[in-house]
């Protein structure tokens, strides 16, 4: 039997009526479709079996409902499938409905799902609108900063899903507003050791937001004081001088023995890169200075191993103990790069092994690891 044939009996079992084994069955089979390239772009032009199966996400049978929601994270993990997914099947609704069901089972499946679909700025524009008429920011940062929201879900992948929301503007400046007191509620989570997802959601957040270096003064100040949730995780138990310590923030002085510095490279690297950005204007170059954020680069730098952050760990000492640019280039994200210099740039980053990482040509973004199903 062709494929399309056989796609086309299993819609008719694709039913609350139809009989448990046959069903069972039937999504089996497609879930393994889905694992993989050519099967989620073959299932793409089957919008009326996508519809069918995410019906199925509210079946009676638990079992049902997770390979349903297995089968959509994989889908959503191909953005040529998005479109379908947000028009044709029209998936935002109901996920965002469910995801504020406390009881809900599936929410932390709705969670990889929406983070999946927030990638890539088109889509992620959608869920924004969608989000901000139906649920609202607002209540999505609550459902995160709220502990045990739902007891059947971990809801770890909010974070992300913040993160990839924050790479438009008009999320970041929810962020940013000093009435509402958002960015000050999800400070704490930049050392949340239950979730490395959490965790890099948070501080993917928290970097995205530092690209609109209008908001660096006050984010630095005592009305947020972010200096020591982006630090403590990259600072060790090494010795400092008195006169080191005493420069730190509070938070950062006389650390105990058994201080341990975050685990995750690419966590790691974002902290760096998020204090790198803030180091764009005059005024944060001098908070940090004045905070003594040397010191803990400088032995930071001596404990690091992984290459790639040690290079971004490279560029923030480099701005730190630096002579301050010419009049008229202090802020580092307005000033031009000439094409020569770029492309040296450029050179000088593929030597290192990575992609360029130039402060000015980087832009809000977040790494999202895709969980596949077979």
């Amino acid at each position: 039997t062709s494929r399309p044939l056989c796609l086309l009996k299993l819609l008719s079992f694709l039913t609350h009526s139809t009989r448990p084994d046959v069903k069972d069955r039937a999504i089996e089979y497609i879930l393994g479709l889905s694992g993989h390239r050519d099967g989620c772009r073959f299932l793409r032009s089957k919008p009326d079996l996508l519809v069918a199966l995410f019906t199925l996400t509210s079946d009676p049978s638990i079992a049902v409902v997770k390979d349903c929601y297995r089968i959509f994270i994989n889908l959503s993990a191909d953005e040529t499938l998005h479109q379908v997914l947000l028009t044709d099947v029209k998936v935002l609704p109901v996920l965002l409905k469910n995801l504020l069901d406390p009881e809900y089972w599936f929410s932390d499946q709705i969670c990889t799902i929406l983070s999946n679909l927030t990638r890539h700025e088109k889509t992620c524009k959608t869920v924004f609108r969608v989000l901000q008429e139906d649920v609202g920011l607002a209540k999505l940062v609550e459902i995160f900063c709220t502990e045990d929201y739902n007891k059947k879900a971990k809801l770890h992948y909010l974070g992300p899903l913040l993160s990839n929301l924050t790479q438009l503007p008009d999320a970041r400046n929810y962020m940013m507003d000093k009435e509402r007191c958002v960015v000050q509620r999800l400070l704490p989570y930049t050392q949340y050791q239950a979730s490395v997802v959490r965790r890099g959601g948070v501080i993917g957040t928290l970097r995205n937001c530092c690209f609109d270096h209008v908001h660096h003064e006050w984010l630095l100040s005592e009305a947020v004081d972010i200096l020591p949730f982006l630090l403590l995780p990259l600072a060790g138990p090494e010795e400092l001088s008195e006169e080191e310590n005493e420069g730190l923030p509070v938070d950062l002085q006389y650390l105990p023995e058994d201080k341990k510095r975050e685990e995750d490279p690419d966590i790691r690297t974002m902290l760096l890169e998020t204090l790198l950005l803030l180091t764009a204007t005059k005024a944060g170059r001098d908070t940090l200075k004045e905070k003594n954020v040397y010191p803990i680069m400088r032995e930071f730098h001596r404990w690091e191993k992984d290459v790639h952050v040690t290079a971004a760990c490279e560029k923030l000492v480099q701005v730190l103990i630096g002579d301050e640019p010419e009049q008229g280039m202090e802020n580092l994200m307005e000033v031009e790069i000439p094409e020569d210099v770029e492309e040296k740039l450029k050179e000088a980053d593929t030597k290192e092994q990575k992609p360029s990482r130039s402060l000015l040509q980087e832009r809000p973004e977040n790494k999202i690891q895709v969980n596949m199903f077979y």
